[in-house]
């Protein structure tokens, strides 16, 4: 049996938070499945009890997919309560290049990504400049969980 993986993320607004994380990972909004017109007529025709759709959900996508088929599909479980702690797991954007690339390249990459993420709803956290190896950014999305640009 095939094991495929999905990151899943607590939040109280699923919609935005995929339309950030869709512009974040250069991911797309998921598409109801089997040409149905919403996720909720996928489920109802799956046999999910309406009891068990309650009013919105599935109307939009609440999930974003990678257009190559490549990375693992986000699905944004809504949940009544918000964010309290540290993230135990967080993402990282990998967008520098890597040692290989001039750090003052990496260091623009990076920059480049942190602005278009706050402009987007992002908010930068800290810089992680102390070594002269790595440049990365901590930032929070929408509803505050971290996840790093490097």
């Amino acid at each position: 049996m095939e094991t495929t993986m999905q990151v899943t993320i607590d939040c109280t607004d699923p919609r935005a938070m995929v339309v950030f994380w869709a512009e974040a990972l250069e991911y797309v909004p998921e598409p109801a499945p089997d040409g149905h017109a919403t996720w909720r007529a996928y489920w109802a025709a799956m046999g999910v009890p309406e009891e068990e759709l309650p009013e919105g959900v599935g109307e939009l996508p609440e999930s974003i997919v990678d257009p190559a088929g490549q990375g693992p599909r986000v699905w944004f479980q809504q949940v009544p309560e918000p964010k309290t702690g540290k993230n135990r797991v967080h993402l990282d954007l990998k967008v520098s290049g890597g040692r290989g690339v001039p750090m003052d390249v990496r260091t623009r990459r990076v920059d480049d990504k942190v602005e278009r993420l706050v402009a987007a709803g992002a908010r930068v956290l800290r810089v992680l400049d102390e070594l002269e190896t790595h440049y990365g950014v901590v930032l929070q999305d929408p509803e505050g969980n971290e996840f790093c640009v490097a």
